[in-house]
């Protein structure tokens, strides 16, 4: 559940049934407030080529809208980014790990098909993410196909201006909170989500749940996460979800007042859950459609 949740949260890095209309994906949620209207809609970070076309309400909306915001617009640059937070001091890793840990580690790396020598050179929660974005490689799902980055090209298609409602470095630099204990526990967590073979199962289930938007399969997920207690758990409950919904939430606001027409599109794991981005826009008086 952790490393899935961390992957729907990173956008700077299913299998569907083809059809020519596109189908239910994910969530969709109708904003209306200030005389204004705006769709919501549930991304996942990554994709495959029977993804798409998405159903025609979503696609219309975003060819129609007066902008498109994403999470990260994935045209901006992540490299500079990931060097100022994602790289570990040299050797810092090694002086945290038993003989035993590593073993466990180079096993992993290993299995996932990964760069070890690049792996050495980055923070473990970064190690941590990189294993679950190959975890979702393995199963064939992309990065440079993820709805986020289709619907952008959309956008342009369209001459739609596209905004990002977070930055990377924004994004990136929340996972230095973790104390560098934290961090080798987190990684610890990733690793034995992989030998358990529970990674590879809990991604085919978001996967399934957002590409049939299945509602009660993403509530369940919702609620599974705030439950978890371990120390990946815990910081993606609170830091990744719950804190960033509040941001989110605000910006989302905003753009309602302000503007008709808007589409926003933020991972699926936003908008499900007691305190999901739709909950906290209702609580201050927006009128909350559920369309799927």
């Amino acid at each position: 559940m952790r490393r899935q949740i961390i992957v729907v949260f990173l956008s700077l890095f299913c299998i569907a049934l083809p059809s020519a209309f596109g189908a239910d994906r994910g969530a969709l949620f109708k904003l209306t407030a200030h005389g204004h209207t705006m769709y919501l809609f549930g991304t996942m970070h990554v994709g495959q080529p029977k993804f798409y076309p998405l159903e025609p309400r979503i696609t219309a909306a975003v060819v129609g809208a007066s902008t498109l915001a994403l999470e990260i617009d994935p045209a901006e640059d992540s490299a500079a980014a990931l060097a100022a937070f994602g790289m570990a001091v040299p050797g810092a890793n090694v002086r945290e790990m038993t003989p035993a840990f590593q073993e466990r580690l180079r096993k992993a790396v290993r299995q996932a098909g990964i760069d070890g020598d690049a792996v050495a050179k980055y923070k473990p929660w970064l190690v941590a993410t990189v294993f679950a974005i190959a975890e979702y490689a393995a199963q064939g799902y992309r990065t440079d196909l993820s709805v986020d980055a289709h619907l952008a090209q959309l956008a342009r298609r369209a001459k739609v201006p596209v905004i990002g409602l977070e930055s990377p470095s924004y994004q990136l630099n929340l996972f230095n909170r973790l104390s560098n204990a934290e961090q080798m526990r987190f990684l610890e967590e990733s690793i034995e989500l992989i030998e358990s073979g529970k990674q590879h199962a809990e991604v085919r289930q978001i996967i399934d749940a957002w590409r049939s938007a299945d509602q009660r399969t993403l509530d369940a997920i919702a609620a599974r996460a705030a439950s978890d207690t371990s120390v990946s758990g815990k910081f993606v409950k609170k830091v990744l979800l719950d804190e960033r919904n509040v941001t989110l939430a605000d910006k989302l606001a905003a753009l309602l007042q302000r503007d008709d027409k808007v589409v926003a599109a933020i991972g699926v794991l936003h908008l499900v859950g007691a305190n999901s981005v739709p909950a906290l826009l209702g609580a201050r008086g927006v009128i909350v459609e559920r369309i799927y």
